[in-house]
């Protein structure tokens, strides 16, 4: 999937380095609900499941990185992809050093596009931390409207905080 600078591709294997950095970073542990770190093993098969058809494993991982360039800028995920209810939440992830530039929102406008055109998706949501100001900015951006809030639902170093529940249907 490609429009303007950006480009959305499935995971390659030599993708592995990337992908063991970023989810082995504890800092987005709490967006991602990780505990526990992941060995490059379990990588390399969580790679070779990805190439397997959505209908089956039931996500998609894609890569989200320049066009013409081997620059990966972040990842985007189809988590819990449920073709009978035609709905599947999003998450986003982009490296700190391309962050507040528009790129996350030119990608998500473009997993939008191809869950609703191309898998007929009718519905996407997000759950996304209240402390997470950017996110939700994100997801409002990109026409996301919030259904409810989940109160105390997730526990932090600093306590319990709230989670937004948002949702975009097509």
């Amino acid at each position: 999937m490609k429009t303007g600078e950006l480009i959305l591709r499935a995971l390659e294997p030599e993708d592995i380095d990337i992908l063991y950095q970023w989810e082995n970073n504890m800092e987005i542990w709490e967006v991602s609900n990780t505990l526990t770190p992941f060995s490059k093993q379990q990588l390399v098969k969580y790679i070779e499941h990805a190439q397997l058809d959505i209908y089956q494993t039931k996500q998609l991982r894609l890569i989200i990185q320049f066009d013409g360039s081997d620059d990966i800028i972040g990842m985007i995920d189809l988590y819990d992809f449920d073709p009978f209810h035609q709905r599947g939440g999003v998450g986003v992830v982009i490296h700190q050093n391309y962050r507040r530039m528009g790129y996350a929102s030119e990608a998500l406008e473009m997993f939008i596009a191809y869950c609703f055109n191309t898998l007929g998706l009718k519905q996407l949501y997000a759950n996304i931390s209240a402390s997470n100001k950017a996110s939700l900015s994100l997801f409002e951006k990109c026409g996301f409207e919030l259904i409810g809030i989940k109160r105390a639902w997730r526990k932090t170093k600093d306590g319990f905080i709230d989670e937004h529940f948002y949702q975009k249907m097509s």
